[in-house]
């Protein structure tokens, strides 16, 4: 099975992540922030990858570290569970509707990392959670697994459903790219015959 485990210990934030990649969306999420609570559970749940996700951080100074640290520790259970990326779809491309907001999602786990946003929101905060941080928490994941990742609003209006429709916009477009092809064979999906960070 495609699994794996994280424990990143720091002055500012101690995590625990558990990933299955061939899971079923079933989660367990304690960030300390109830919104990021919320979204990692959609991105679970709609990519079919199982996290385990428990972090104790400062929040007492601000959402920053928590809120990077946990897609860090994401990040890097997924790219741990996705070994030598042999077999996987490795692409993904979605449009993601949430009532009045459509947003869409493009990504390539290429071992790239790169992130272009086209998104934005009118409000500072959803519930307690900093909304400049949404930008960083898919910096940050992008970084540690390597993907090449577009993500761009369409149109919307309401602050929420921009938000969530992206999540579960990625969440979608990674069940495609994570997700084992058998027509693959097992062949790593690139002509240099390498996938990942080694590929640079």
């Amino acid at each position: 099975m495609r699994t794996a485990s994280i424990i990143r210990k720091t002055h500012e934030t101690d995590i625990a992540v558990e990933v299955n990649l061939d899971g079923t969306g079933a989660y367990q999420v304690s960030t300390g922030i109830g919104f990021l609570d919320h979204m990692i559970e959609q991105f679970s749940r709609h990519s079919l990858i199982d996290i385990a996700c428990r972090i104790k951080g400062d929040l007492h100074v601000d959402q920053h570290h928590t809120t990077e640290d946990s897609a860090i520790a994401i990040g890097q259970a997924i790219s741990q569970a996705l070994g030598d990326r042999a077999g996987i779809g490795r692409y993904g491309d979605v449009h993601s509707p949430m009532d009045e907001a459509l947003s869409r999602v493009s990504l390539d786990i290429s071992g790239r990392p790169w992130l272009v946003w086209k998104a934005g929101f009118t409000q500072d905060k959803l519930g307690e959670f900093d909304t400049e941080m949404v930008e960083h928490w898919f910096h940050s994941i992008a970084q540690a697994v390597g993907i090449t990742l577009h993500i761009e609003l369409l149109y919307g209006t309401n602050n929420h459903h921009i938000c969530e429709g992206i999540f579960k916009g990625f969440a979608r477009a990674m069940r495609t790219a994570v997700e084992l092809d058998p027509r693959k064979g097992g062949a790593i999906p690139s002509t240099k015959g390498i996938l990942g960070q080694e590929s640079l």
